[in-house]
This record gives C-alpha cells, sequence and structure tokens, in this order.
C-alpha cells in the first residue's frame, strides 16, 4: 500500500492536483459576509480578492479538528501510513491541532503511523513540497525516503513576495500605517520573504519594474542550480506581472521549470489582490 500524502489548502495548489494525485486535502476557512467557506472547495480566490476591493476584510480560521478525527480514525482502521505536509506553525494553529488530534487517535490506534511535518513554508512553497512528495509516492518510494526529502525541500525553500497595497498589509500589522501611506505617494514597493516560518520585510523599493529586477538579483544571491529545479510562482489577481516574472526566471535563471498558480482565499485574505510570491530552493537535495 502506497503512503498516503496529507496537505491543507495553504499550500495553494489546485483542486485538479488533489484529484490527479490522490492526495488528501485538509481545506482551512475563510469568514466572509457572516458566512463560512472551506478554502479551495466552496469559494473561488477571485470572490476575495472583489471582496477586498470593496473594503471588505475577510476573517480566516484553520482546518476542522473534527475533519482531522475524522480522516486520521479513517487511516487508523484502514492502517495506513501517512505524512501530513502542513502550513507554517508561525501562521496558523492548523499544525498544532493536527498534531493533537493525531495523537489522540493513537490512543486508541498506538500503531498508527502519521508523520506531520511543519514545512514553515506557505502558499506555493509549500505546494512545492507537497507535489515531491505526492510524485514520491505515486512512485511507491519509501515512507522514510518521502519523509526525508520533504523535510529537506521545506527546510530550504526560499519564499520573495511584494504586495499590491501597503495598506493591506497595515491593516494586518505588518506594516506600519505610516508607512503605508508612503509608500502609496511615493510608489514603493515592499519585498519580504519568509525566515522560520514568519513574514519578515527585506527592502522597499519604487517602481515595478525595479522591484521585479532585484526580485531575480535576490534570487541569484540565495538561489542554487536553478536549470535543476522547478520554480513556483503565486498570484492574487496579477497574472500578467506573474507572466512577465516567469519570463524573466527563465532568461535570466535558466530554470528547468517555472510553475504558476493562484493564492487562495485564505493567504490571499491576508496579502489581498496583486500579491506575486516567488519559491525557489537555496540548495539542492543531490548537494
Amino acid at each position: 500500500m502506497p503512503v498516503k500524502i496529507l496537505a491543507d489548502s495553504a499550500s495553494d495548489l489546485p483542486l485538479h492536483f488533489y484529484k490527479d494525485n490522490h492526495v488528501t486535502l485538509f481545506p482551512l476557512k475563510v469568514h466572509l459576509h457572516d458566512q463560512e467557506y472551506e478554502d479551495l472547495l466552496t469559494i473561488e480566490p477571485q470572490t476575495i480578492y472583489n471582496a477586498i476591493r470593496n473594503g471588505q476584510v475577510p476573517k480566516t480560521s484553520q482546518v476542522s479538528p473534527l475533519l482531522f478525527e475524522e480522516t486520521f480514525t479513517e487511516m487508523a482502521k484502514n492502517n495506513e501510513e501517512g505524512i501530513y505536509i502542513a502550513f507554517s506553525s508561525q501562521l496558523s494553529g492548523t499544525y498544532q491541532t493536527a498534531v493533537m488530534i493525531r495523537d489522540q487517535v493513537k490512543e486508541t490506534y498506538p500503531d498508527f503511523k502519521l508523520k506531520i511535518i511543519d514545512t514553515k513554508c506557505a502558499s506555493l512553497g509549500q505546494g512545492l513540497v507537497v507535489m515531491e512528495a505526492a510524485s514520491l509516492a505515486n512512485d511507491n518510494a519509501s515512507y522514510d525516503e518521502i519523509v526525508q526529502r520533504a523535510e529537506f525541500l521545506a527546510t530550504h525553500m526560499e519564499h520573495l513576495f511584494t504586495v499590491n497595497d501597503l495598506d493591506y498589509l497595515a491593516k494586518g500589522g505588518r506594516v506600519s500605517k505610516a508607512s503605508a501611506f508612503l509608500g502609496g505617494l511615493l510608489n514603493i514597493k515592499p519585498l519580504l520573504n519568509v525566515e522560520d516560518g514568519k513574514l519578515v520585510p527585506i527592502e522597499k523599493i519604487r517602481g515595478q519594474k525595479k522591484l521585479l529586477r532585484r526580485i531575480i538579483e535576490v534570487m541569484a544571491e540565495r538561489g542554487a542550480s536553478f536549470e535543476q529545479q522547478t520554480i513556483g510562482i503565486s498570484q492574487a489577481d496579477a497574472m500578467d506581472t506573474a507572466l512577465e516574472m516567469k519570463k524573466l526566471i527563465e532568461e535570466e535563471l535558466h530554470a528547468k521549470e517555472v510553475i504558476i498558480t493562484d493564492i487562495g482565499a485564505v493567504i490571499g485574505s491576508h496579502t489581498g489582490f496583486g500579491t506575486i510570491a516567488i519559491f525557489f530552493l537555496n540548495k539542492l537535495p543531490e548537494e
């Protein structure tokens, strides 16, 4: 029996990926207009982007503990071994809840084998780890091999991203309202990354062209063997910029492959529309 791979919707992979690759999906929740929606299943990202444009502030919550309990119990009854590749514990309580529920299930089924990996990643950075794990599982790789590879990729995954609207980051407490106001006046764009699972600003750059060029420079400084790796770009209603970024990465860094996905409703609720995020490895497993 192949190893079962599980992931949550914060990985920003399209719904068909889960079905095509036999990966179990745990949707996070979005709260909008006094309604609760399941990310990827019952709400489209565009709905969130439009709501934010209209001045609304969607709220999000973690995966349902009951869904974890039902899924883990069913796996334990069927003697299935699983690996859950989870959203950063620094950005959501989902990982901690999953660990707690797994440990409760193990009280009844002590032989239940489920590794829960705190990727410290988000969006397609997490998604690239999920993709590799699913590929290995579908090739009947061993449990330990999949865990080792997933943990390596998560540890060495770089995140670079920028947002369209500093005001929206300010609402989430990511930048001060004063710096958001100044940024809007001067066309200053923030460049951020993820360190140990947390969002951290790197610098501010004036103008989109300079920003995209700077992203390429930072990628060249931090990345490794681009011609051997798949680069991820996730975008929130900013496909033209994503395609421009893809072209630059292909021309300047000669990446083996560049894939683009939509930023989902949960991540998009925090970043706003116009966000572009780039994900790549600073070290390859073979090195």
